[in-house]
């Protein structure tokens, strides 16, 4: 699998904001599915595929919140009661409300899949049950590299790059059903205090289709990271740093560790979404706005060359 982006970074607009951020919307074939937008809460929750939080204040999870349900999809997360329908080895853009230009950090994506019952979707779900499965992952990329900025190039300087967007492949093998879609950025640039690990998880639901058979094996949301693991414990300002290792679960075969290249398409018009195990979609107004473009510029000429993981 691959995440992709651009061959050229340059210029392009980034968001500067104080208040951390949310996945506004993702994006399938140019159709936009609407997440949940904490700042403005959605009054047809029917047509989201986003689950809810109680992160008003665009906030984070650290480390006392590991072992807790909150770093499952973010604090009181629940339920979204709509899918969006993707083909299993297609594309998801992930579009953020804007991210920080300090918080540099990696970028994580897994799955779960809601179950193979009849009827079971991930409308109601137990969040507890859900064994999520590494599908994607960048960290650092050059800790040389101080052009965007102190403490060296990471995942979240190409997200920013790419209008605060990310990319995700769905696993071409997958076995269809219905699954949630964890996407998190874990920020580190406050690490070297105890419980200074930024988590920002968002969970959308997804119909995947196609006829691949795999099934792969996760990892319960309370288990994913340790408090304790050095990866969330660091300085990324102490000198050069040459290597880091993602935390969490390994990524599964065939999933993506590579530096991508930039792709932001601007969809076209709102998607179909889909609710229990109903084949016709329900309704939806149409598209909404994406995340909001802010005043700081990504200074990358070219993209950058992965030397660690």
């Amino acid at each position: 699998m691959r995440t992709h982006f651009p061959a050229a970074l340059g210029a392009i607009v980034a968001t500067h904001v104080s208040a951390h951020s949310f996945v506004t919307n993702i994006n399938i074939n140019n159709e936009l599915y609407n997440g949940y937008h904490p700042t403005t809460p959605d009054t047809d929750p029917g047509t989201i595929i986003g689950w809810s939080t109680t992160a008003f204040d665009q906030g984070y999870v650290n480390q006392t919140g590991y072992t807790t349900e909150e770093i499952i999809c973010h604090r009181d997360a629940l339920n979204a009661h709509a899918h969006a329908r993707v083909s299993a080895g297609e594309n998801i853009h992930i579009q953020w409300n804007g991210w920080p230009n300090s918080h540099k950090g990696p970028v994580v994506d897994y799955l779960a899949s809601c179950g193979t019952g009849t009827g079971k979707t991930c409308e109601d779900v137990d969040k507890n049950d859900l064994e999520f499965f590494k599908i994607g992952e960048l960290g650092l990329i050059d800790g040389a590299d101080e052009s965007t900025g102190p403490g060296g190039v990471w995942a979240t300087d190409l997200l920013i790059a790419n209008n605060n967007s990310w990319v995700v492949e769905i696993p071409s093998n997958i076995r269809p059903g219905y699954y949630v879609l964890r996407t998190e950025i874990i920020s580190l640039h406050n690490a070297s205090n105890v419980t200074g690990a930024q988590n920002y998880p968002q969970c959308v639901n997804l119909w995947i289709t196609g006829d691949g058979t795999e099934v792969y094996e996760g990892v319960k949301g309370k288990e994913l990271y340790s408090p304790d693991e050095p990866s969330v414990f660091l300085d990324i300002y102490a000198g050069v740093l040459e290597e880091y290792d993602i935390p969490g679960p390994k990524v599964i075969g065939g999933g993506n560790t590579d530096v991508p290249e930039l792709s932001h398409p601007v969809p076209t018009e709102g998607g179909p979404v889909y609710t229990g195990t109903e084949t016709t979609p329900v309704a939806t107004d149409g598209v909404r706005a994406t995340g909001t473009v802010g005043r700081g510029r990504s200074r990358f000429t070219s993209v950058p060359r992965a030397s660690r993981r």
